[in-house]
């Protein structure tokens, strides 16, 4: 009969009478249904901090307006075209008005075989880098050496870099020495970690003055940075790393970076006589 049956509960009612686990599960999803920063919304949904400024204007030297360009060309014909081309290089560079200068030019002996890698630098940034092609392009001297370039070449490809603020600016070196540039692609978004890491680690790579110069790249391809040094000969360049080991601080910046790093590549490198870096 009707007076043997049990009313019906509420929700509230039968939530006291579930186990204590499913109660607490019930509580919490009914604080998520009052506020979007309940449990389950905190899952679901990433808040990202809004990016105040690109990383090359983070990372690069802001007292300067420096631009470089890295370019590596795979040669069949090695010893001539160095020959050509340090005779037009010497002739453009006694122009003062062209706001580039190469900064060093190298035969790769560890790495890639048969390659030249040149490096320059434009006083001045992008202005500075058209001005420079718009004079080369009517200079008859550079037009003649490379329409011979390119009777010699296999190869090239190049990119545009930056200075990392913290690196010591390339400056000319007499020799003999010979050079390491060590290439690291990055994984893409790693740029400021890696740039804050080396910041604090570039001090353990000084004491032999082996720090040429940092940069990384800004078109070609990205997340590209490369390390130039500078080491007299390779028990040089072995010793000299060794030390580094020994240094507090040195092991954690390796420790940090490692996981960063999709590929790297070191090529050994020995400078060309008209090279300002020897």
């Amino acid at each position: 009969s009707m007076s043997h049956c049990r009313p019906l509960l509420s929700l509230h009612e039968m939530s006291h009478q579930l186990p204590m686990c499913v109660q607490a599960f019930c509580n919490t999803v009914g604080s998520a249904n009052k506020s979007d920063e309940g449990w389950l919304s905190s899952m679901f949904a990433h808040k990202v901090d809004a990016r105040k400024d690109a990383h090359s204007n983070l990372l690069s030297k802001k007292e300067t307006s420096n631009l470089y360009k890295i370019q590596c060309e795979n040669i069949s014909k090695l010893l001539p075209l160095s020959i050509l081309r340090d005779e037009v290089q010497k002739e453009l560079h006694r122009d003062a008005s062209y706001p580039c200068e190469v900064i060093g030019s190298w035969y790769t002996w560890y790495g890639e075989q048969d390659q030249a890698v040149h490096l320059w630098r434009y006083s001045g940034g992008y202005p500075a880098l058209t001005e420079c092609l718009r004079k080369l392009n009517r200079n008859t001297a550079y037009l003649a050496f490379r329409k011979e370039r390119s009777k010699m070449l296999i190869s090239r490809r190049n990119q545009l870099l930056l200075e990392f603020s913290f690196w010591n600016e390339p400056a000319h070196r007499s020799g003999p020495n010979i050079y390491e540039l060590r290439t690291y692609q990055l994984v893409p978004g790693t740029m400021i970690e890696w740039g804050n890491h080396w910041a604090r680690a570039i001090k353990y790579r000084q004491a032999n003055n082996e720090a040429v110069g940092g940069f990384f790249t800004q078109i070609g391809e990205l997340y590209v940075v490369h390390h130039l040094w500078a080491y007299k000969d390779l028990q040089s360049r072995e010793e000299t790393r060794n030390a580094a080991w020994l240094k507090e601080g040195w092991d954690a910046n390796v420790h940090y970076t490692m996981p960063l790093i999709q590929k790297m590549e070191s090529r050994i490198m020995i400078p060309m006589e008209h090279s300002p870096l020897q």
